[in-house]
């Protein structure tokens, strides 16, 4: 049993040079159209990704920074287990990065591309398509004529023979069957001889159209192949821009060739490769060990104590604790969004600017004032100098 594909009439139905196949070509703007909101769709979440994981990073790493600098364990030990966190910070920083990359680099320039290419029209669809679409039915508009003419020119001839085959067989019946009188028999017979000359006229006549649909044929074919190469220019150069976009998300999104994420492992790797137990427990020795220097018993000396003479005390000045204030403050731009914990913190949504008016302190927070005036601690590594 043959499968619809494997059916000559469903191939031929199928077929490009069939009236109105073509359309599968003209929708091919449609289609690369709706692929372009894809893409763009699909890496603004991908963007997305990239941010949590940074601002997880970021997280991750200011979690732990007081437990590792508060840790027992000290000299390269201590950091390469540092060299961890920092590591982290600089690779949220190339994370937060790839998604600004993402957002602002690639999926505008696909937005761009693709209101510069497709053109809509007033009442539905593209200019583009149209075009395609107009000329591949003018190309073929007197080819479905004349197969038109052809089919019914077919049928016709098929009517007519079924006809003489039916006046045939009742002639062949008929023949010297004691049944059926003389007379019959010859009208029978007369019937079947003018069956048989209607079905040579309109075989005839269905041979002649099929002559001129074939002599139609090569100009046909030109004009279709003409129109068809319009349309296979058009996508050529979609895909080679698609190409491009493809190759420009690659590159932001391939970190293995990123000379700063190599930088940072390499930097890992030296930190890590750097721990000396032979230093580290020299160090211990001479700084909690038995080569402290000591103060060994000794002969001493008395000598009397000298009087100090009443009156007021000098007073001891003290410095004022030095605070580290940005005259003027910065202008920072908000990374991520951030919401304060505690009534002195800041909160900003990703994108918001604002001053930082003092650096950043040992502990990772810089101090910040919002337009309104509120003024509040905020994570240095959630922001960034505009």
């Amino acid at each position: 049993m043959s499968t619809p594909e494997n059916c000559p009439e469903d191939v031929n139905n199928r077929s490009f040079w069939m009236p109105g196949n073509f359309q599968r070509t003209v929708k091919r703007t449609e289609d690369t159209f709706q692929a372009c909101n894809d893409i763009v769709m699909c890496f603004q979440e991908r963007a997305r990704v990239e941010r949590q994981y940074a601002q997880q990073l970021s997280e991750w790493s200011n979690k732990w920074k007081p437990v590792v600098d508060s840790s027992p364990l000290y000299g390269s030990l201590l950091k390469a287990w540092q060299c961890f966190l920092s590591s982290a910070d600089r690779l949220a920083s190339l994370h937060a990065s790839i998604c600004r990359s993402l957002v602002s680099e690639d999926a505008d320039r696909v937005r761009t591309w693709q209101k510069d290419s497709f053109h809509k029209k007033v009442f539905g669809g593209f200019k583009e398509s149209q075009d395609i679409e107009t000329g591949f039915t003018r190309a073929q508009k007197p080819w479905a004529k004349k197969l038109k003419k052809l089919d019914k020119a077919r049928r016709a001839y098929h009517k007519v023979s079924r006809k003489e085959h039916a006046a045939r067989e009742r002639d062949t019946h008929a023949q010297g069957n004691p049944d059926v009188n003389i007379d019959k028999q010859k009208k029978i017979h007369e019937e079947r001889e003018v069956a048989q000359q209607e079905s040579e006229k309109v075989r005839a006549r269905y041979e002649k159209m099929l002559e001129e649909v074939n002599r139609y044929v090569p100009r046909y074919m030109e004009e279709m192949e003409s129109v068809f190469d319009q349309a296979q220019d058009e996508e050529r150069k979609r895909i080679a821009f698609l190409k491009q976009a493809f190759l420009s998300i690659n590159k932001h999104l391939d970190v293995t060739a990123n000379e700063s994420v190599l930088a940072v492992c390499k930097e890992l790797h030296n930190t890590l490769m750097a721990i000396d137990e032979h230093e580290d427990l020299r160090w211990w020795k001479n700084t909690y060990g038995p080569g402290m220097p000591t103060d060994w018993p000794h002969f001493q000396e008395w000598t009397p104590e000298k009087k100090s003479k009443k009156g007021k005390k000098k007073e001891e000045k003290k410095e004022p604790l030095e605070k580290s204030v940005v005259i003027g403050g910065v202008r920072v731009r908000a990374l991520y969004d951030y919401v304060g914990q505690e009534t002195d913190e800041l909160s900003f949504k990703a994108g918001e600017e604002f001053l930082k008016i003092e650096d950043e302190d040992d502990q990772g927070w810089c101090r910040g004032k919002k337009d309104d005036g509120w003024e509040g601690l905020y994570p240095a590594n959630y922001v960034e100098v505009v």
